[in-house]
């Protein structure tokens, strides 16, 4: 079955697809790597092949089978945009959302090209949320204008790991934005500063903001364990969500 999560911005994930492969400054130390390695180790299903690209169509049925309305984060031990996926298993999986509106559905890619290659001017159904992971400048900021040439009900952005400052950059038809800090014995430390960078630019554009975690490296910049360094920005939690989810949801 889909798995519950300790992720703060959903609540179930849905992996159709399992392994990936490196691509950019965040994918560095990446946890899915490490995770399906463990579970390989384990003998989990799934992960025969560690991570490696594996498509997992038994697993396409998973959300038929779940009535209560839930939040999925798709692919959360892959990329379902990954270049060795091809457009007919992607047919299928949208098939499976399509079919189960009851439920939201939330995609991350860092291979933002493919979105609009393989969406054209179709407009998705509003329980589909497409986002885009933005790491840095060089990699991440790119990404955003891809996402934002598909016609999403809910478009966001994952601006974790965030491993430097961004600068200002166009928020213009994004609708939430999840910030975090990198986690893990190699983690690369977040200044305080670009974090709140990023929420003032969110509060001038109207997208929501999420504020995941500090990560590994406190705002003091000691380092410790992530959950002795919480989610406090400025004494308090952001948790806001895209106006949509607090019309279903609220």
């Amino acid at each position: 079955m889909a798995t519950t999560t300790t992720i703060e911005w959903t609540e179930e994930t849905w992996n159709p697809v399992t392994g990936c492969c490196k691509v950019s400054a965040g994918c560095a130390n990446c946890y899915a790597e490490k995770m399906a390695h463990r579970l390989k180790a384990m003998g989990a299903v799934g992960y025969d092949n560690g991570f490696e690209l594996t498509l997992l169509p038994e697993r396409l049925q998973q959300p038929f089978r779940k009535k209560k309305p839930t939040r999925f984060f798709v692919n959360s031990m892959s990329d379902l945009f990954h270049e060795d996926v091809p457009d007919k298993f992607l047919d299928d999986v949208f098939a499976v959302m399509r079919q189960t509106p009851q439920h939201t559905y939330q995609i991350l890619t860092k291979r933002a090209y493919r979105l609009p290659q393989y969406f054209g001017s179709q407009k998705l159904p509003s329980n589909i949320w497409l986002g885009v992971t933005v790491e840095d400048r060089q990699s991440g900021i790119p990404r955003i204008d891809h996402l934002r040439n598909v016609d999403a009900a809910i478009r966001f952005l994952s601006v974790e790991p965030l491993l430097e400052d961004l600068g200002k950059f166009d928020l213009t038809d994004i609708h939430w934005v999840i910030v975090g800090g990198e986690s893990g014995p190699n983690a690369r430390p977040m200044n305080q500063d670009w974090v709140l960078s990023i929420k003032e630019q969110c509060e001038k554009s109207g997208s929501a903001f999420f504020f995941k975690q500090w990560g590994t490296w406190g705002i003091d910049r000691v380092k410790r364990n992530k959950k002795a360094n919480g989610r406090l920005l400025l004494g308090q939690t952001w948790n806001a969500y895209p106006k949509q989810e607090l019309a279903v949801n609220g």
